[in-house]
């Protein structure tokens, strides 16, 4: 089945449920108007207080469309991510195995927010073992032959995928928190990640 997945930063763990599903043929969606306060430029970790977003600052000059989004690069957010996600994890049982590639992320310079939310993925991918292909799209399209997951992944509601807890580095004081970035369930279930995503009830 082909679908339509929005390009995120350091995605949910509910888009990489439906983006590895080997039926699901995956065509990324670039030409879209850039929507505010979504995961196309925030992921969400698990820190000591509980749910932190990481944001990814842009240039809003004007409306523009998601493959022609800029980073804004005023504040070295990319060392301050890094830092905040070392700290989320670094108890975690698998923080330290992943840590040299995962710093890689941040170290990738670029000002298209599209490429570095794909740099992300090629590494997250790499992680992972996995060679997923995917294409991208050529033209904004309202209602899309693919089946369409735009709308899908909200970072303001509760998510409708259905996920069984795991362990979590602050759940014995803070209780679980669900659909968190895929570094969550790297950094707690590190190679049993893979089987946790095809066990998730897409919908």
């Amino acid at each position: 089945m082909k679908i339509l997945l929005p390009i995120f930063y350091l995605p949910p763990i509910s888009w990489f449920a439906v983006f590895l599903k080997d039926e699901n043929e995956v065509v990324l969606e670039q030409c879209e108007n850039f929507p505010k306060q979504t995961y196309r430029n925030r992921a969400n970790i698990y820190g000591a207080n509980g749910r932190l977003s990481l944001i990814i600052p842009t240039r809003h000059t004007r409306k523009c469309v998601m493959k022609e989004t800029e980073i804004s690069h005023r504040e070295n957010w990319q060392q301050l991510h890094w830092k905040s996600i070392k700290t989320a994890y670094q108890r975690s049982p698998y923080f330290e195995f992943y840590e040299e590639k995962l710093e890689k992320i941040f170290e990738f310079k670029t000002d298209s927010l599209i490429e570095f939310n794909l740099n992300a993925l090629k590494i997250i991918q790499d992680i992972l073992k996995t060679e997923k292909a995917y294409s991208l799209n050529n033209d904004y399209v309202k209602i899309p032959l693919e089946e369409n997951y735009r709308e899908k992944f909200s970072a303001k509601k509760e998510t409708e995928f259905e996920m069984e807890e795991y362990y979590q580095t602050f759940s014995d004081k803070l209780g679980f928190e669900k659909d968190l970035s895929i570094l969550d369930l790297i950094c707690n279930k590190g190679p049993e990640t893979l089987t946790y995503l095809k066990n998730i009830q897409t919908k």
